[in-house]
């Protein structure tokens, strides 16, 4: 049986690799036969040792515009059948990756030095408008994303400026390549890290949710957030200017919010933003500091707190690491404690780097609370739905508000 499958579904030449190292090869099949695998399967059960299944599959299969187009038809969501449309999305917002993708080509236009790197993910990181336009400066080196932190790296030593867009998940996978080839020789890559957060529809495996942890401890190299579109273009162009270490900036899935107030002060390093109480009337009695894609929700939590009478302030943290220990440090002692929001694990987060320069500064003993996501992987879901589930909702964070001004008044 064993030599009957694999010489009926192959000819002599095909699969010697795979049986050279010790593998049963059957294939190649036609892997939208389902009738067919299926036999193939029950009787692959039967053979010792690792088989080596090779079924040859069309993306989009079915649908003749997905398989014209796999690029464009990967990962969609709703649209029109028969037209072939895509359904236009609410509210008229753009996605925080168009800005991003949009803020680069812009910077490439001014500076010759700035190229962009993808592993295999043009469109899902936005630098399909900049390949087209910049296509010299633009590098995709396929699903091998510890090469393309690598690259970079070269690229940064010879005085071109690097930005490598990667989602956060998959970030992961070229980890020692941060360290030792960029880091460690202090080169100024630039990492784009789209997706950072909950993902939703796309699950576990792409959750972005420990990013920060995994980057915190990396000697010199520098975290910062955007909390809206504005600020994402603002620290692009910041990081275009900054040579002295990697940097590592960080957005979720979706659009940019509204709302924020539109007072800004420049982008400097390790230098948070003080956003104030919504409505600047009252003079603040509790604080929130929040990271990223959470100074939205920790700013509707002031709005909520100032209307029931608890003056709030929110600070924008921007950076991660430095960390605006100064500021941060002083608002806790001026609100008699804090509470911080992020949209990542706990353990090596930003709320434990905010913990950290708490006991640095002798304030431990201050009420503080950390709101992350918990310590397990978080399924399947619609995002805003899965971060009310997982604590990170507007009333979690005014209930946070709420148990800490309690505590520092009964302390």
């Amino acid at each position: 049986m064993r030599h009957g499958l694999t010489h009926y579904f192959a000819p002599e030449e095909t699969g010697t690799l795979f049986e050279e190292i010790g593998f049963e090869y059957i294939g190649p099949v036609d892997g939208h036969d389902l009738p067919m695998l299926l036999e193939i399967f029950r009787n692959v059960r039967q053979l010792p040792g690792p088989v080596f299944v090779h079924a040859l599959t069309v993306k989009g299969k079915g649908y003749e515009k997905a398989e014209a187009d796999a690029r464009t038809w990967h990962g969609v969501g709703p649209f029109d059948l028969q037209k072939c449309e895509f359904a236009a999305k609410s509210g008229g917002r753009p996605a925080y990756t168009s800005v991003f993708g949009d803020a680069l080509s812009e910077l490439a236009r001014r500076d010759e030095r700035v190229v962009a790197i993808t592993a295999a993910m043009p469109d899902g990181t936005g630098l399909t408008e900049f390949a087209n336009e910049f296509p010299d400066r633009y590098y995709d080196v396929g699903i091998a994303e510890p090469h393309a932190v690598t690259f970079a790296a070269g690229l940064a030593a010879g005085g071109v400026k690097p930005f490598v867009a990667i989602y956060s998940t998959f970030m992961q996978r070229a980890f020692d390549q941060i360290v030792h080839d960029c880091a460690l020789q202090h080169l100024p890559v630039r990492f784009i890290m789209d997706r950072a957060g909950l993902v939703g529809a796309d699950g576990p495996t792409h959750h972005g949710t420990f990013d920060i942890s995994y980057l915190s401890f990396i000697p010199g190299l520098v975290q910062l957030a955007p909390r809206d579109g504005t600020e994402l273009r603002a620290m692009v162009d910041w990081m275009a200017g900054y040579q002295d270490a990697p940097t590592a900036l960080r957005y979720p899935r979706g659009s940019v919010p509204e709302g924020l107030p539109e007072g800004r002060s420049p982008i400097q390093l390790g230098r948070a933003e003080n956003l104030g109480v919504p409505g600047g009337e009252a003079d603040s009695v509790a604080v929130i500091v929040a990271y990223g894609s959470m100074v939205d929700r920790a700013w509707q939590a002031a709005t909520k707190l100032t209307a029931m009478g608890t003056p709030t302030a929110v600070i924008n943290a921007r950076f991660a690491k430095p960390l605006d220990a100064a500021m941060i440090t002083q608002a806790a002692r001026e609100h008699g404690g804090l509470v911080t929001v992020e949209e990542n694990a706990r353990t090596g987060g930003f709320g434990e780097l905010v913990r950290e320069a708490l006991v640095d500064a002798d304030l431990a003993a201050l009420p503080h609370t950390v709101l992350s996501l918990p310590d397990r992987f978080i399924e399947h879901g619609d995002q805003d739905k899965l971060l009310d589930e997982n604590g990170l909702s507007v009333d979690d964070i005014v209930n946070a508000v709420r148990n800490v001004q309690k505590q520092a008044r009964n302390s």
